[in-house]
């Protein structure tokens, strides 16, 4: 209960005359009155901006602390990736949407979409894979157990978390508040899924633990990630840490890197940062061989 409820709660004490107690009463009803804690107003105010960060920092920081959680693997990759069987549930109902409007172009494109997430789901099973592989091995490491720690939402994100849920092992989820709800996937440990306000604090957690990121395919998002932190090693701002891009192909597609060296605009000891291989076996390999 809050100081100023307790005042309240007993005013009739200090002032017998109704009066003054009307005045005392619109006293404690103005927003100023208010302690700051509990004042929502001026903690969303604009100035107050700097306490927020702050406290979007501590509250995640201090938990994680708690459970001992020292050293993360970073997972990355599409929301949109989805399980098999869900990839093609969601396929075969756009398509039979696309049967009662043949010449819709909008349905046209979203079924062409969804045939590639099909393809795609492969990864969701790599992806779970992988956080499977890091719940077994990840605790057994000499003086560095790790976890893995993804973005909190499904997809690919979804994989890596019950990928540690299958090895029963705890795993991080940090959520976004964005203007769409998203719900935390379920495989996450409930005492370490935050949601953050701000992208920039949640950046700062997601690099802060990191002994490894792994990046599955994706779109923005993920994108942002990856040179997110490839610009942070790249300006010596963070320590190297192993960089692995899974699928070839689609990082060979997605990203050329080779036009950027021809175009001077980074060199070839910049693409050393990195690693692209094909699965979550190779992925694990070559972060042990690089802390090796």
């Amino acid at each position: 209960m809050s100081i100023s409820k307790i005042s309240y709660k007993n005013l009739e004490k200090y002032y017998k005359d109704e009066y003054q107690q009307q005045l005392v009463k619109n006293i404690m009803n103005s927003e100023t009155y208010k302690i700051a804690e509990e004042d929502m107003n001026f903690l969303e105010c604009y100035e107050a901006r700097g306490v927020r960060l702050e406290l979007d920092y501590l509250k995640a920081e201090l938990a994680l602390n708690s459970f001992g959680i020292n050293h993360t693997v970073v997972v990355f990759g599409s929301a949109r990736i989805k399980e098999k069987k869900v990839a093609e549930e969601e396929l075969e109902s756009l398509q039979k949407e696309l049967k009662d409007h043949p010449k819709s172009k909008k349905l046209q494109h979203k079924v062409l979409s969804a045939q590639k997430l099909l393809e795609k789901s492969k990864y969701y099973d790599d992806a779970r894979e992988f956080g499977r592989i890091v719940a077994l091995d990840g605790k057994n490491l000499d003086n560095c157990p790790v976890v893995i720690a993804t973005g909190g939402g499904p997809g690919i994100m979804e994989a890596a978390n019950r990928g540690a849920h299958d090895g029963g092992a705890n795993s991080v989820g940090f959520n976004i508040n964005l203007p769409k709800e998203q719900f935390p996937n379920p495989y996450i440990t409930p005492k370490l899924c935050f949601q953050f306000h701000y992208f920039a604090v949640r950046k700062l957690h997601f690099v802060n633990r990191a002994k490894a990121l792994v990046v599955y395919p994706g779109g923005f998002g993920t994108l942002d990630e990856l040179f997110e932190t490839l610009t942070l090693i790249q300006t010596k701002k963070s320590e190297k840490i192993p960089i692995v891009l899974v699928c070839k192909d689609y990082w060979k597609k997605a990203i050329n890197f080779d036009f950027l060296i021809e175009e001077g605009v980074i060199s070839y000891d910049d693409i050393e940062m990195f690693k692209v291989v094909e699965n979550a076996k190779e992925a694990w390999g070559y972060i042990l061989n690089w802390y090796n």
